[in-house]
């Protein structure tokens, strides 16, 4: 898997059978004969015989090709392998870079031999290949990207076997060799359905994810982080490791926690980005206090939303997930600027009607309630007038809707 770019450095993310020795040897396109390696790493199976592997040093705004040696030899080339590095952009005439991202969550596998459903839940993995298809620079998972059985959740062992059963889908191959990717987590690929803090193997869940992702950066304890590509920042929130209990209703009560909210808070009002995407495993804008969405936690909300709206924080954009269905959401009202939140679900999960949720917030057109579907944002034009195009497929790559954006 390609997992974070810059200008400078790139991520593998690889995964052997059995422990080895590995290492990739890469080469810009325009370069074909000056090759490079990454240092070598020894796979073990107490780590899921998983590698990271950094390319470095690179030059910005390139294209390259790599190839991953096992025990010295080369691995055969199944898919296009390719990563790419960050352009300089400020202070050029051309400007930022125009790029798209994909996204979605909600990723079941099936596993006959662990699920306890009378028909599968998962299906239609083909929708990574029309995720590919649409020629994104890096893909954006929104959480539930696996789903913990009974049986994997109470021990190391258990994640190490979910991640790996989900990884290994065949479909997934060409998409995770050539396109950069970056997670956050929800409850599923946390522990149980709807856990929180109290989860007792929640620094497992944490370790695991560390070790299967390949984020830039992490913070020292969850997964939160923060990544820009172009004039575009994001923020990676985790809405698991110091979230209260959805049953325990004595206040104060906490979704992202304090420190990781203020840190939030600090780094949208330091960002330059032209646009600010938070990437969030559950809604935040939608106020019904429905299932497990932000309104539930009514004195965190009120305090970003507040902080967004004083301190007149301009283009920020929610990415959610966990609901399984997609639509779009606007928040106008008592803002300076409008605030948005675009939430992608299922990939290959089922999906679930809200039959009786009437958001207030929904735009109308842009509900996706009866099928699997993706999102890829389109990010492009000059400054000061960029623009994001937001657009729904279905499992096939036929668009569903397109909303467009305009830079404040």
């Amino acid at each position: 898997m390609v997992g974070y770019s810059s200008a400078r450095e790139v991520k593998l993310w690889v995964q052997t059978k059995i422990p080895a020795k590995v290492f990739a040897e890469y080469h810009a396109l325009d370069q074909p004969t000056a090759k490079h390696r990454t240092s070598e790493v020894l796979t073990q199976q107490i780590n899921g015989n998983v590698a990271h592997l950094v390319a470095q040093p690179l030059e910005p705004g390139k294209t390259y090709a790599y190839t991953i040696f096992v025990n010295d030899r080369p691995s055969e080339k199944k898919h296009l392998q390719i990563f790419r590095t960050l352009p300089i952009w400020i202070g050029t005439k051309s400007g930022p870079p125009d790029f798209s991202f994909a996204l979605g969550s909600c990723a079941f596998g099936n596993d006959p031999k662990y699920d306890t459903q009378t028909k599968p839940y998962g299906g239609d993995y083909n929708i990574f290949g029309s995720i590919l298809a649409k020629s994104p620079q890096f893909m954006l998972w929104l959480g539930d990207n696996i789903y913990l059985r009974e049986p994997d959740w109470d021990s190391r062992t258990g994640f190490i076997y979910r991640y790996t059963q989900q990884r290994s889908i065949p479909e997934l191959q060409p998409l995770l060799a050539s396109v950069h990717h970056y997670a956050i987590w929800d409850d599923h690929d946390f522990g149980p359905n709807d856990s929180d803090a109290s989860f007792w193997m929640k620094g497992t869940a944490e370790e695991l994810f560390k070790l299967f992702w390949a984020n830039p950066n992490y913070s020292s304890k969850g997964i939160y982080g923060s990544f820009t590509w172009g004039d575009v920042q994001f923020f990676l929130l985790d809405d698991r490791m110091f979230r209260t209990a959805n049953e325990n209703t004595i206040k104060p009560r906490s979704y992202f926690g304090n420190k990781q909210l203020e840190w939030l808070i600090n780094g949208l009002a330091f960002s330059k980005a032209t646009f600010k995407f938070v990437a969030v495993g559950g809604q935040v804008l939608n106020p019904l206090k429905v299932f497990e969405n932000f309104s539930n936690y009514e004195e965190e909300k009120d305090k970003l939303l507040s902080a967004i709206r004083n301190l007149k924080i301009k283009n920020v954009v929610f990415l959610t997930g966990d609901r399984h269905f997609t639509e779009l959401s606007l928040l106008s009202e008592d803002q300076p600027y409008p605030i948005y939140d675009l939430t992608v679900s299922p990939l290959t999960s089922s999906p679930h009607p809200p039959i009786t949720e009437q958001n207030p917030l929904r735009i109308p057109g842009t509900l996706v309630d009866d099928k699997r579907n993706f999102a890829v944002i389109e990010v492009k034009g000059k400054l000061p007038s960029r623009k994001l195009s937001i657009r729904v497929f279905d499992k096939d790559g036929s668009e569903l809707w397109l909303q467009e954006i305009l830079a404040k």
